[in-house]
């Protein structure tokens, strides 16, 4: 039998189809190996050339510790790397891309053919599909080791972000029926607690189905027994009146996760309308603060974007003092690379460019600023009682996910506590880590 192993880079989109691949190749007849497999499965990222670098460098890394390892990659980069003429036929004769030849990789499949891509393994190995019913555990998967499951909802996206390369990867916006998300939840394993709803744009759902991001949560929360459900992000556009006023009519019944992670990119106006995001600061600063007032310990983060073009030093105080204003308090911070396919990628080509060094400063700012807002929010925490999720279990206690997801060490009361909900009392924090106490 053949054996596989998987690794994924990027977003929780990426994570949530590495899991289904998972499931796939064990369906198929394939077995999972944690050493030595004889085929290597990588989905790939193109988001920054970081992301792009270190697949590649993961690509050559593999091919020198196992080079008997059959190599297969998939995702953004990877379809990035191909050339145009590139495709299924290439792939499945074994043939590399003109822009591949540097890299060890003995089979690709892009984004357009990712959902085959477990079929053409198995057509590459002739290999059958054995069963249907599969009663191993998915390995050691953090996700699902912990009682929780992503769930890609929706693929693409139309707004073209002058910054972004996504919808030229990923292509237009492709939903799941929100019939086929319900059916899936409810044929869950029983141990699994909570679904993560995960999509390249939230607010894209449904658009070639005729039904919406909100019509599926109301609909999740009505028609499955699933405990919690949360968002992998949420995007701007979809924090609409009708949004807030669910969750206003939703929160405190835990089942709705008190958490949004909102990919704002910026503060400034300025920035805003440069990077064709089509809101502005005002509105946002709003919908933001109508969160906390619905829920005071619901935490908010997002993703901000330095160094972009045109980029002056009063636009970057712009953004830091709206992050330092709005209740959001955890930021993860990018500094702008230009990607080729992109209309920034053009623009660059008459708009000024902040140096690495400002981008550098700017975003060593925006880091401190974040980690001086999140402790905060942890200490808001304490002396409250939050429902909590614990994770598998430690020699001394327990990791946990309150139901705002921010982690909790838990010091242990009963054994097997993992993958149950629990009330726990948040303490203390220490070393940047909130400490607590279960109370059932």
């Amino acid at each position: 039998m053949k054996t596989f192993r998987t690794f994924s880079f990027g977003c929780r989109v990426n994570q949530a189809e590495e899991e289904e691949i998972q499931k796939k190749m064990l369906q198929s007849g394939f077995s999972w190996a944690e050493k030595e497999p004889d085929i290597m499965i990588v989905n790939t990222c193109a988001v920054t050339e970081k992301a792009e670098r270190e697949a590649r460098q993961f690509v050559y890394n593999i091919k020198r510790e196992s080079p008997n390892t059959f190599l297969v990659t998939t995702g953004c980069a990877l379809t990035n790397w191909q050339s145009r003429s590139a495709g299924l036929k290439a792939s499945l004769a074994g043939q590399k891309d003109a822009l591949l030849g540097r890299l060890p990789i003995d089979f690709s499949v892009d984004n357009v053919n990712k959902e085959y891509l477990v079929e053409l393994i198995s057509h590459k190995f002739n290999v059958k599909r054995l069963t249907f019913n599969i009663k191993k555990n998915l390995h050691q998967d953090k996700y699902i080791s912990s009682g929780r499951y992503l769930l890609k909802i929706q693929d693409g996206c139309h707004r073209f972000c002058t910054f972004c390369i996504v919808p030229y990867l990923r292509g237009l916006p492709k939903s799941s029926r929100i019939s086929s998300i319900v059916e899936k939840i409810n044929h869950l394993p029983k141990h699994m607690k909570e679904v993560v709803l995960t999509a390249i744009n939230t607010e894209a759902f449904g658009k070639e189905t005729g039904e919406t991001f909100i019509d599926l949560v109301k609909t999740v929360l009505e028609k499955t027994k699933i405990e919690r459900l949360s968002f992998g992000s949420i995007h701007p556009w979809s924090i609409n009146q009708d949004f807030l006023k669910f969750y206003r009519d939703v929160a405190g019944e835990n089942r709705l996760i008190d958490f949004f992670h909102i990919p704002l990119q910026s503060g400034s106006d300025k920035m805003l309308q440069l990077m064709k995001r089509n809101y502005k600061r005002k509105e946002i600063e709003e919908k933001l603060f109508e969160i906390q007032k619905i829920n005071p310990y619901a935490l908010i983060g997002t993703d901000v974007i330095v160094g972009f073009l045109e980029e002056t030093d009063k636009d970057f105080e712009d953004t830091y003092e709206f992050l330092k204003k709005v209740p959001i308090s955890k930021f993860h911070v990018f500094r702008f690379s230009k990607k080729k396919k992109t209309a920034a990628y053009y623009m660059a080509k008459r708009l000024p460019e902040p140096t690495p060094t400002q981008k550098q400063a700017r975003s060593k700012r925006l880091i401190q600023l974040s980690q001086r807002k999140y402790a905060q929010f942890q200490a808001s925490l304490i002396g409250k009682t939050f429902s909590c999720l614990l994770l598998p279990q430690y020699n001394h206690g327990q990791e946990g996910l309150l139901s705002n997801q921010v982690p909790i060490f838990v010091h242990e009361k009963e054994k097997n506590n993992s993958f149950k909900l629990h009330s726990v009392l948040v303490e203390s924090v220490k070393k940047t880590r909130l400490i607590g106490k279960l109370l059932d």
